[in-house]
C-alpha cells in the first residue's frame, strides 16, 4: 500500500475510533495489527486486559509469565504517553471489558493480532459474533509468523506435515517476496490524544507477586547467533538466543529476528522455521491439542504411574542430566532446548507416561509455554507427532550427557545435590518401551 493511497483511506474514515488490543504482540514497531489500524486512518485508542479468565487458571500467585507481561506493558504504556496517547488497561474477563471499551471510546471497530490455540480461536469467534450484533467490526490479523499459513502450502493446496518440505517451500517464499514489514514510521500516528493519563495497575491488584525472570532475554545477542550452530545443543554454555518469551509475548518481531538470522545464521533461521511450522500445524490441525496427530498414537499402553511422574516432576530421577534440567524448569522458568528434549523422551519412552503430562507441566512452568512449539515437541519426543522421532528413537540419557555435557558444567550448576539412583535401568526400559510400541501400534492396526 502507497503513502497516498493510504492517505485517501484516512480521509474516508476521518475521526472515526478503532480500538486496538494488544494481547501476544507487546510492540508498536512492525505490528501488523496496529499497522492495520493506523493505515485504515481510524483514530487508534490502544487497550490491554489481563484477562482473569487466564489468569485465574494459573496456579501460583508468583509467574514469571505474569511478571514479563507487566513489565512489558508498563513499557509499551510508557511509549504511547511520549506519543501524547495512552495505553488503557483492563482486568477482568476480556468479553465484557471489551464491550465496556467500546462504549466508553465509542469505536466501531475492534484490531488485533490473532493466536492458534483452542482457547484464542473460541474467544476471538464469540467476542466477533457479539461485536456483529452491536454493529461494531472485530478484525485481526497474523502477526506472530513471517507468511500466513495459506500462504506456505504444497501443490494441491494442502498443508504440509513434514518438516523438511514445508522448509524448502518457507524458504522459497522468502526467496521471492523477502520477509513482510509492517512499521508504521511512515504512518500518520493517529493515536488517541488523552490529557489525563490512567494509571496503572499495580502488579498486586492482579493478585500476583513479583519474581525474576532474567533467563528470558529481550535483545538479541549477535555473536550468539554467529555461533548458535556451533554452541546451540551444549546446555551448560550460554550458546542460544533464549528470546523465546520476547518472542511468545511479541516483544520482538518475529520478521526482524528472521531478518537478522538471514544474515547471520541459516541454522538459527531453521530453527525459527521449525516454530512456524508448529504454528501451521496447529492452525490446520488444531486437534493436535487435545489428540496425537498420527491417529494410530492413540492406542499406546502408557504406564502413568504416579509416582513415577512425581519423581520426574521433582528431578529425582537419578540421571543427572535429566534431573539437572528439571531443577532449571522449576527454578527458572526456562529450559535448554536440547535438555526438553531429553526429559521428554525420558517421561514417554523411559516412564511409559502420556506425553499430555509432560506437555501439561511444562505449560505450567515454562515462561515461554506457547502451545504449539510445546505440542509440537512433545509429539516430536513421544513419537506421535506429524514429523516425528521414530518410537524405536530413545535417547540414552547418560550417552547425551557425555555428548552434550561432557564436562559436567550443567549437571554441576544445576544437579550438584542430587544423589538420587537410577529409577529405571535405561536397557529395560528401552526394550520395555520398543515392546509396548510395537505391540500397542500394530494390534489396533
Amino acid at each position: 500500500m502507497y503513502f497516498s493511497e493510504l492517505i485517501i483511506i484516512a480521509i474516508m474514515f476521518g475521526n472515526r475510533t478503532c480500538i486496538f488490543w494488544f494481547r501476544r504482540d507487546l510492540r508498536i514497531d512492525d505490528n501488523r495489527g496496529l499497522y492495520e489500524a493506523l493505515a485504515k486512518g481510524f483514530t487508534v485508542q490502544c487497550i490491554f486486559v489481563f484477562d482473569t479468565t487466564i489468569l485465574d487458571k494459573l496456579s501460583r500467585a508468583i509467574d514469571r509469565r505474569v511478571c514479563f507481561i507487566y513489565d512489558n506493558v508498563v513499557r509499551l504504556k510508557q511509549e504511547l504517553v511520549a506519543l501524547g496517547s495512552d495505553l488503557r488497561v483492563y482486568h477482568g474477563p476480556a468479553d465484557s471489558i471489551l464491550l465496556q471499551a467500546i462504549e466508553e471510546y465509542n469505536a466501531e471497530r475492534v484490531i488485533a493480532n490473532a493466536d492458534f490455540d483452542a482457547y484464542s480461536r473460541k474467544r476471538d469467534e464469540r467476542i466477533a459474533e457479539t461485536l456483529r450484533s452491536k454493529n461494531v467490526v472485530f478484525e485481526t490479523f497474523i502477526d506472530h509468523l513471517a507468511f500466513e499459513p495459506e500462504s506456505v502450502l504444497k501443490g494441491d493446496g494442502k498443508p504440509y506435515t513434514v518438516f523438511t518440505p514445508y522448509y524448502r517451500r518457507w524458504i522459497e517464499r522468502l526467496n521471492e517476496t523477502g520477509l513482510p514489514y509492517y512499521g508504521s514510521e511512515n504512518l500518520p500516528k493517529n493515536f488517541a490524544r488523552v490529557d489525563e493519563k490512567t494509571p496503572m495497575l499495580r502488579l498486586e491488584e492482579l493478585n500476583f507477586e513479583r519474581i525474576d525472570y532474567r533467563l528470558s532475554n529481550s535483545q538479541v545477542d549477535k555473536t550468539i547467533i554467529e555461533n548458535y550452530d556451533k554452541y546451540r545443543d551444549f546446555p551448560g554454555v550460554d550458546g542460544t538466543s533464549r528470546i523465546s518469551t520476547a518472542l511468545r509475548f511479541g516483544t520482538v518481531s518475529i520478521r526482524q529476528l528472521m531478518g537478522l538470522a538471514q544474515q547471520l545464521n541459516q541454522v538459527y533461521l531453521k530453527e525459527l522455521i521449525w516454530r512456524e511450522f508448529y504454528q501451521t500445524i496447529l492452525y490446520f490441525f488444531p486437534r493436535v491439542e487435545q489428540h496425537a496427530f498420527k491417529p494410530e498414537y492413540e492406542w499406546i499402553a502408557w504406564q502413568n504411574n504416579e509416582k513415577d511422574f512425581e519423581l520426574w516432576c521433582r528431578g529425582e530421577t537419578g540421571y543427572p542430566i535429566v534431573d539437572a534440567a528439571m531443577h532449571q524448569l522449576t527454578e527458572t522458568g526456562w529450559m535448554h532446548n536440547r535438555t526438553r528434549m531429553i526429559t521428554a523422551s525420558f517421561l514417554t519412552k523411559h516412564l511409559l507416561i502420556d506425553w499430555r503430562w509432560g506437555e501439561a507441566w511444562f505449560a505450567e512452568h515454562l515462561s515461554d509455554f506457547e502451545t504449539a512449539s510445546n505440542n509440537g515437541g512433545w509429539q516430536w519426543a513421544s513419537g506421535s507427532g506429524c514429523d516425528a522421532a521414530p518410537y524405536f528413537r530413545i535417547f540414552n540419557p547418560l550417552l547425551q550427557q557425555q555428548k552434550f555435557d561432557p564436562n559436567g558444567i550443567y549437571v554441576k550448576q544445576w544437579a550438584a545435590n542430587i544423589k538420587a539412583q537410577p529409577m529405571i535401568d535405561h536397557t529395560f526400559a528401552r526394550n520395555r518401551c520398543i515392546a509396548v510400541y510395537k505391540k500397542s501400534l500394530y494390534d489396533n492396526k
